[in-house]
């Protein structure tokens, strides 16, 4: 599919169908994320690949956001892999480059038929609570993925309306 092609049609799923997502369409989807860039190359992401009974019981105890969906995805950074600023004191690209990863996921998966939905609806304390997560893990989003159900379709009417280039973009 051609890149922009793919990117104006894709859409966040919230409607999955039962259909199970095979392992090897996850595991092109995880090869993708190992590609992503990220600062300095560090790759600070941790992927936690969520399709147990209980642990998609866990994460749905604490979030509604994962739609049903038959595998989640649930993305942390690894605080001991980030790049740290040395320029502004506290800053670390630990959420960017996760950020970067899913996206990265997100569209992979997109191509392969399969759909997603970027989620931050949840207590990242809780998180790692819950799953018993070590101390320099920092959970940052889930990625629900699974085929799109029937009743599957963009959210909001205005999916497809984008302010003009000239309202977001400034050239200096």
């Amino acid at each position: 599919m051609e890149f922009l092609h793919l990117v104006e049609d894709r859409y966040s799923v919230r409607s999955f169908s039962d259909h199970p997502v095979e392992q090897e369409k996850i595991d092109q989807i995880l090869k993708v994320g190992q590609f992503a860039p990220t600062a300095v190359n560090y790759q600070p992401q941790k992927i936690y690949v969520l399709k147990s009974k209980e642990a998609l019981q866990k994460i749905r105890s604490l979030t509604r956001f994962v739609y049903d969906a038959p595998v989640v995805l649930m993305l942390c950074a690894d605080q001991t892999k980030v790049w740290k600023s040395p320029v502004e004191k506290g800053y670390d690209t630990g959420e960017m480059d996760v950020s970067i990863v899913c996206t990265y996921m997100m569209l992979e998966a997109w191509e392969l038929g399969i759909g997603s939905v970027w989620v931050r609806g949840f207590d990242s304390r809780q998180v790692k609570e819950l799953f018993d997560l070590p101390e320099n893990i920092k959970p940052i989003c889930l990625l629900p993925i699974g085929y799109p159900g029937k009743e599957a379709a963009p959210y909001t009417p205005w999916h497809d309306t984008f302010r003009p280039l000239k309202e977001i973009v400034k050239e200096l």
